[in-house]
């Protein structure tokens, strides 16, 4: 790795720290060559503080450690990436990451839309005279009708999916691929479970 530490006067190179598995930046800090040479030699990550100035392990007082998973070098070979699986909360005044977020595993769009329909869900519950605009939301009018009904909703998008499939049509098997994922992720939330959960279950299948 040909890092170039003498691009700046103080040797130092930034460190990017991020979550292997949630892909969420964690936090920022330098590394000089010392710094990485332990990082690499310990699998705990070390930076060269600039407060203290001396080498400092993310932890070494907490116990909130970073545990190296990889390290890359950028374009330019002065920016590290350097991937973790972290033990506890990263920022020292105790959230998940310095820029106080929640270091949550997210499946971009997917995950909107989980959101969308767990706040339609919870509006399901409240009185239907107080539910204002959102009565005419589709999501609420089917949880409405019960877990029978969403899990029947299902099964009939998997036989559009099925049908279409024998098909040469892409653009309706493509809608009622769709459909199904949609009406999936509603049946998961009805059930109290999550994406994370299935993902969850396919990541242990794939370590055996």
């Amino acid at each position: 790795m040909n890092i170039d530490f003498k691009k700046n006067n103080d040797g130092l190179v930034p460190a990017i720290i991020q979550d292997a598995t949630t892909k969420n930046v964690l936090m920022f800090g330098y590394m000089n060559e010392e710094a990485l040479k332990k990082t690499q030699d310990s699998k705990l990550v070390t930076f060269f503080s600039r407060t203290k100035n001396r080498l400092w392990t993310k932890g070494e007082e907490s116990g909130n450690v970073l545990n190296l998973v990889d390290i890359k070098l950028d374009c330019d070979n002065d920016t590290l990436l350097i991937t973790v699986n972290p033990k506890g909360p990263t920022c020292h005044k105790g959230s998940d990451t310095c820029w106080n977020e929640s270091n949550n595993e997210s499946y971009g769009f997917l995950t909107q839309l989980e959101n969308t329909i767990a706040k339609r869900i919870e509006i399901s519950k409240i009185d239907p005279d107080l539910r204002q605009d959102e009565k005419k939301s589709y999501i609420v009018s089917l949880f409405d009708k019960g877990i029978n009904k969403v899990a029947q909703k299902v099964g009939e998008e998997a036989i559009e999916v099925v049908i279409e499939a024998k098909d040469n049509n892409d653009d309706l098997f493509l809608n009622e691929s769709a459909d199904l994922l949609f009406h999936y992720l509603i049946l998961l939330q009805a059930k109290g479970f999550t994406l994370k959960d299935v993902v969850s279950i396919l990541q242990h299948r794939d370590k055996k």
